[in-house]
């Protein structure tokens, strides 16, 4: 019946007779007007907008796991932490954004897989000690629940953590071509950039009107209310950190260093992604934004980055840097952030004690259980706490010696090969720019790591997630490289 409906009104659309196709069209316009109207009524302009997006954004998830890998990055840089509240009730979690997207991800290509339109598994040699590290991360959750009992928020993180880390594997196995791959890290810089304005136009408008237009993200769950804003030793006397929508400053400072080392080496290749006026505009953007995060190890994660990139390619970085340096040190502005960094490095601070306080009691912690760790939802003793303020201490606290062994491991044998494939010499400009993107933003992220633990804690899956996607882009990036690098030789043999 309803064909049939359709076929009457295709008629009367397409009706030779113009005054009859006409009234068909303005028909179908009143009633699509309609069916909006009753749309937007019903639930809003806020949702109605966001729930035409969510439809759109799915259906092109659903069609490839290249969409749904370009809508990650949009999440992870602009709303990493947006959740459904509506929809607490219902399922007994909220749902964030990041949730949904990975879902999506994941269903994709395991459909792929089993109606064989995906036929080849692509292992890499790097798949084995990742595999390990996840294997032994459910080992050390499942070990830690006989003395904690893990909480559903826990829980959720727990695996949202792991389907991050698996991450990896979607990426060398759906990102096959050079237009897959610079198309992605074309959307990561975008999106980096985006998220770096978006801070920067927060930070520099009055507070009364950040804290307003923060507090409406409260609809997706987001913090409400004067602590939205973040401050230096968390004192409104001193001078406001940037967040944007990352709620922390040292997670939106690790979010600059992922992006600012990938753009950075755009500003002097041979054969940039994009024009090298608007990759200037980017960076500016991204660097000024890390400035104001006032994150220490974030910046001393970028300095390795400018530093990495200048010792291996492009010395003209070192200019960059050089300049950056100069600014900070003779523009009355910066004489806060110098004294900052001063108090840091001397340990002066109330911020920089509370750290040393947390190693000091994480040695203790990892003393006591070095092998296997105390899982992820707590300690066996009261006089002790889970949670220190590096990324390497906190793997071992909750996976022990062992599971951080095996992910230095991996880290270990990726560097090795980046080592070698450079070495080698890269032949194509663009895979060079962006291979020495990757290599360098991961080295940055890994340094920053002695003093942050935003890529391995359980309430920033996000960042946990958009690491290992960097991992499995630099090997899809080195395989590449190694590809041509086959192909010339077999097309020019040595004589």
């Amino acid at each position: 019946m309803t064909e049939a409906i359709l076929n009457r009104f295709t008629t009367y659309l397409f009706h030779p007779d113009r005054r009859t196709a006409m009234i068909a069209l303005l028909g179908l316009c009143l009633a699509g007007a309609l069916i909006g109207g009753l749309y937007v009524g019903a639930l809003g302009g806020l949702y109605a907008v966001a729930g035409a997006v969510a439809l759109i954004g799915g259906l092109l998830m659903l069609r490839s796991t290249q969409w749904g890998l370009l809508f990650l990055v949009g999440i992870i840089c602009l709303l990493p932490f947006a959740a459904l509240p509506m929809f607490k009730s219902r399922l007994g979690f909220t749902p964030t954004f990041l949730d949904l997207v990975l879902m999506a991800i994941f269903f994709v290509w395991v459909t792929r897989i089993a109606t064989r339109r995906d036929r080849t598994f692509v292992a890499s040699p790097l798949g084995l000690p990742v595999a390990l590290f996840m294997v032994f991360a459910l080992f050390a959750f499942a070990l830690g629940m006989g003395h904690a009992r893990p909480t559903s928020t826990t829980l959720r993180r727990f695996l949202e953590l792991l389907i991050g880390i698996s991450l990896f594997f979607v990426v060398i196995n759906n990102i096959r071509t050079r237009e897959d791959l610079e198309r992605l890290a074309g959307v990561i810089m975008l999106a980096g950039a985006a998220a770096a304005f978006t801070a920067i136009f927060l930070y520099v408008i009055p507070e009364d009107w950040a804290v307003r237009l923060l507090s409406a993200l409260g609809r997706l769950d987001y913090p409400a209310g004067r602590g939205v804003l973040r401050f230096i030793e968390d004192n409104p006397d001193n001078p406001m950190r940037a967040v944007g929508t990352s709620i922390d400053p040292n997670v939106l400072g690790g979010l600059m260093v992922f992006v600012s080392g990938l753009t950075a080496p755009q500003l002097f290749a041979d054969r940039p992604l994009f024009d090298r006026r608007l990759v200037a505009v980017m960076l500016g953007a991204q660097m000024l934004c890390l400035y104001l995060t006032y994150s220490r190890s974030s910046m001393m994660g970028f300095a390795v980055v400018l530093l990495v990139l200048a010792l291996l390619r492009y010395r003209r970085l070192l200019w960059v840097g050089l300049m950056g340096m100069a600014l900070l040190l003779l523009l009355p502005q910066t004489q806060t952030y110098i004294v900052h960094l001063v108090e840091g490095v001397r340990g002066q601070d109330l911020a920089t004690q509370m750290r040393f306080g947390e190693y000091k009691d994480a040695f203790i912690l990892i003393g006591r259980h070095p092998w296997l760790g105390v899982g992820f939802s707590g300690t066996p003793e009261i006089d002790v706490y889970l949670g220190v303020s590096s990324v390497y201490l906190l793997m071992a606290e909750e996976m022990g010696l062992i599971g951080l062994g095996l992910f230095l491991l991996a880290m270990a044998l990726l560097f090795v090969r980046f080592w070698r494939c450079w070495r080698r010499g890269v032949l194509e400009p663009r895979l060079e720019a962006v291979l020495l993107g990757l290599g360098g933003a991961l080295t940055g992220v890994l340094v920053a790591g002695v003093l942050d633990h935003y890529l391995f804690n359980l309430v920033y899956p996000h960042m946990a997630a958009l690491f290992w996607l960097y991992v499995g882009l630099a090997m899809v990036t080195m395989g590449m490289v190694e590809e041509v690098e086959a192909l010339l030789k077999a097309v020019s043999p040595e004589e």
